[in-house]
């Protein structure tokens, strides 16, 4: 990965997580836990976790339904010539790891 798909990523990150903690309620918390962003800067899939996990669809929803308003943040917050449009999915990955983590204190 190029050193500015990380910057990218990592500002992209930072911004996603600063919007979604202004706009969502406090029903749920959703955390951005990564983001993946294509090679040609074009697209950007924001991965998240949410908690509870009751609310996880309805966090879902809410964030899709936000990609606009997020995007043009990202446009007034960002110094780069494209924004890249927006995918938002739940981290599948976290999600088993924090599984992992509750199986192991069981024991």
């Amino acid at each position: 990965m190029s050193q500015r798909t990380e910057k990218v990523e990592k500002l992209i990150k930072e911004l996603t997580a600063n919007f979604l903690n202004k706009e969502s309620t406090s029903a749920s918390l959703i955390s951005v836990t990564s983001i993946s962003v294509s090679p040609d800067l074009k697209k950007a899939t924001i991965f998240i976790s949410v908690l509870p996990d009751s609310q996880e669809k309805t966090a879902l929803l809410f964030a899709k339904r936000k990609r606009p308003e997020m995007r043009e943040f990202l446009k007034k917050n960002m110094e780069t010539k494209h924004i890249p449009f927006l995918e938002v999915e739940i981290d599948k990955g976290e999600k088993n790891r924090q599984k992992i983590d509750e199986l192991l204190r069981e024991k």
